[in-house]
């Protein structure tokens, strides 16, 4: 492959014939329907659906044989599924992302919002961009590359789905009733990960899982004067506090849960020792600490390993509560609050659902009632061990796009697909990565795609689509 070919063709095809949909893709209000229960009367997620399907069809041509489908079973979200036969369509290489999107959020910078897409410094801001609306247009585009230099390839299927954001519940359903179509691909392309910097090129190898759920406390069947209950009916939000110290130390963070911790694997401890070393600060000031507030440990390798191998409890929404210009001196009758639990990459959700369930739902304090709505955990994702071929072809490819070696760090956060796969097809190899780099805010506000490093991720993308043809005849 010509190197300077491959960077020209991706430069221009990225400016030319990706910014373009992308941008309007990023209005769209594509909410997830976990934070959209009413998204077939809205029509956002077929309004994505649509775009992609339409763009995705007019590189179609290049390709003889190929074929775009939108998957739709009874009840469940639509999938895109394209399929490109190859020079050797006795193997297949399987390239995933997702088109649904996070809710709005507030805080975002002036002149910036979720569905207005702005183009500043290599940036494009908007919700959903990097994550990971940009992934279909990568795939088509790395493939496009390959064509253009005439590069053999085996059969590539592209699957976009639209709830991923909401766990990814549909998608089993998808994957068993295409199986047959999808075969037993030997490599698998996922690019809704993240990066430590965008100097390189980043594998992911360890997902974390989520056992996520809602605590209810209730004290009162109603609110009460507080001057007149406080000192004889017990506050729910000191109760809830109470119960939340059983999962957590409120003064280091630290998991006391026993059932939640694992022992993190030599192999993992020594790439966060790699990633510490690499970054240094970075592994923290990318994120927008308020004021004076500083990390959790002075540690990097450790803080690496926190959000990698390491349980976390997050409090993400509280009820029952009105807002401060609104209060009363009243006690309140019941707190709620939506917990969710990053869990290690190789324990069982459901088994850490139960625990949490358990723990904190045994013996109230007061007798109040405490309940746990525990909604079903998510298992999280340890990648096997590279390939020799597959190593030295990251090891290339990230040289070629990014003028770097590749470096490798487990995320914290959840990729359903990738377990399922693993599940699935367990002697399959796997090259998770993504754009995802300091404060690009997937989730939160000024969400931005850094393009650069969305032009070097289709690159390499296109380089281990190639290498993974060429392993034969090694």
């Amino acid at each position: 492959m010509d190197i300077a070919r491959l960077t020209h063709f991706v430069e221009t095809f990225w400016e030319g014939s990706i910014l373009p949909p992308l941008t309007e893709y990023i209005r769209i209000p594509n909410k997830s329907p976990a934070y959209d229960p009413f998204w077939v009367e809205h029509g956002y997620m077929e309004d994505a659906v649509k775009l992609m399907e339409n763009w995705a069809r007019q590189q179609l041509g290049a390709f003889a044989g190929a074929t775009l489908e939108v998957i739709r079973l009874p009840g469940r979200t639509p999938l895109l599924l394209i399929d490109l036969p190859g020079d050797d369509n006795s193997d297949t290489v399987l390239l995933y992302g997702h088109l649904d999107k996070q809710p709005e959020m507030v805080g975002w910078s002036e002149g910036l919002g979720p569905w207005q897409p702005v183009l500043k410094d290599d940036r494009l801001y908007g919700r959903g961009g990097a994550d990971d609306g940009y992934a279909i247009f990568a795939c088509m585009a790395a493939l496009r590359a390959l064509h253009e230099q005439k590069v053999p390839r085996a059969r590539c299927v592209i699957m976009i789905e639209a709830c991923e954001e909401s766990g990814s519940y549909d998608l089993p359903y998808y994957v068993d009733h295409l199986i047959d179509r999808i075969g037993s691909p030997s490599l698998v392309i996922c690019l809704d990960s993240g990066c430590g910097d965008y100097e390189r090129l980043w594998l992911t190898t360890s997902l974390r899982g989520i056992a996520a759920g809602t605590l209810t406390v209730r004290v009162l069947t109603e609110g009460v004067h507080s001057g007149d209950a406080s000192g004889v009916v017990p506050s729910s939000f000191r109760i809830m506090r109470s119960l939340l110290s059983r999962l957590e130390d409120e003064d280091t963070g630290e998991i006391n849960l026993s059932e939640l911790r694992v022992q993190v694997p030599p192999q993992r401890i020594a790439q966060a020792r790699e990633v510490a070393r690499i970054l240094g600060d970075a592994v923290y000031d990318r994120f927008p600490f308020a004021g004076s507030t500083r990390p959790m440990r002075d540690d990097t390798e450790e803080l690496v390993l926190n959000r990698t191998w390491r349980s976390q409890l997050a409090v993400v929404g509280m009820d029952g509560y009105p807002a401060p210009g609104n209060a009363g001196n009243v006690l309140l009758p019941v707190s709620t609050a939506k917990l969710s639990v990053r869990i290690p990459p190789t324990l069982i959700g459901k088994t850490a659902v139960q625990a949490i369930k358990q723990a904190l739902e045994a013996d109230p304090p007061y007798g109040a009632m405490v309940e746990f709505e525990a909604e079903d955990g998510q298992s999280g994702w340890d990648a096997p061990a590279l390939a020799p071929w597959l190593e030295a072809a990251v090891a290339q490819a990230s040289l070629d796009a990014f003028g770097k070696p590749p470096a490798y760090m487990g995320e914290g956060g959840s990729i359903p697909f990738m377990g399922m796969l693993g599940e699935k097809f367990p002697r399959t190899q796997f090259v998770i990565t993504g754009v995802l780099g300091p404060h690009s805010n997937a989730h939160g506000p000024n969400e931005f795609l850094h393009i650069p490093t969305g032009k070097r991720v289709t690159m390499a993308v296109a380089r281990l689509i190639a290498a993974h043809h060429d392993r034969q005849r090694r």
